[in-house]
């Protein structure tokens, strides 16, 4: 399948954007298509691992200091928990995006030789021209979702495909260091699990650090080249996303959100909060009573 047919099967299978300009749907296991009819503004969120693929539209993502934006026929795959900032610059805006399994991943790791798995310099998120072999093997499993019967047989099958392209891929040299446990990259993926497994917990880096094997200082490093931010600030920002989340979901008062995930002092916490978010927590409660 070419790129010009995925986007039309996507456009399909798409359903109308409403509230908000913007629509999700999930046609297959692991499987979004993200519609949105109009630009945005700069949004913060997590980003678990995933490859992103636009069809139409073009989108700006910020990560630490990195800085990536890419349009139709072009994806991002990334390969850890990141937190970014993100927004769309072009519409109408269409992609379709695969979450990637990286105990799948794993298990096809050791079916490949190492000769197989040359690429470019690991990076935990990257964009690149998609494969044609990567776009095809995304539009027969988004062509499933018509065929339930088709898609219980057939969707794991595909599914596996797309994660072997990936894993194969010269750009997804990240994963493939991601998988194998005495790499950094899955050093700092342990840690990461540590840190967002008790947002409220002061983060004490020395024995998070011993915690994988590393000196404080060689942590911090390669935290940092990981993530594009510090221990300490990535803990942060997941603090305020959850703050947010719990504030949006309504009936938790600014205070108890705060201390809810490991904040001290609310006024702190409304500062930082303003500060990454560009509005005060209690706006969101305004928002949640209209």
């Amino acid at each position: 399948m070419i790129l010009e047919q995925l986007i039309a099967l996507a456009s399909l299978q798409a359903g109308p954007a409403t509230e908000g300009n913007q629509r999700i749907d999930r046609p297959m296991p692991g499987l979004l298509l993200l519609r949105q009819e109009a630009p945005s503004a700069f949004d913060a969120s997590v980003y678990k691992p995933v490859l992103c693929l636009i069809l139409q539209g073009r989108k700006q993502v910020s990560i630490g200091e990195q800085r990536l934006s890419f349009g139709p026929g072009e994806c991002l795959l990334v390969s850890h928990d990141l937190p970014v900032r993100s927004r769309i610059t072009r519409a109408p805006y269409l992609a379709l995006v695969f979450e990637v399994e990286l105990g799948e991943i794993r298990k096809l790791y050791e079916e490949i030789t190492a000769a197989d798995l040359e690429g470019d310099h690991a990076r935990p998120a990257v964009t690149r021209r998609a494969d044609p072999e990567l776009v095809d093997a995304l539009g027969r499993y988004l062509s499933l979702a018509a065929a339930p019967a088709d898609a219980r047989v057939l969707g794991p099958l595909i599914s596996k495909e797309i994660h072997y392209r990936l894993l194969v891929a010269p750009f997804g040299r990240m994963l493939r260091n991601l998988i194998r446990h005495d790499s950094i990259a899955s050093a700092i993926t342990r840690a990461i699990a540590q840190i967002r497994a008790d947002l409220r917990a002061p983060l004490a880096i020395p024995a998070l650090a011993r915690g994988v094997g590393m000196s404080a200082s060689s942590f911090h490093q390669h935290f940092k080249a990981i993530t594009s931010t510090t221990p300490l600030q990535y803990q942060k920002d997941l603090r305020l996303l959850e703050a947010r989340r719990l504030l949006r979901q309504g009936g938790m008062p600014v205070t108890a959100a705060a201390f809810e995930v490991g904040y001290q002092s609310s006024s702190q916490f409304s500062r930082e909060y303003a500060r990454k978010f560009g509005l005060p927590p209690s706006a969101e409660l305004d928002v949640v009573t209209r």
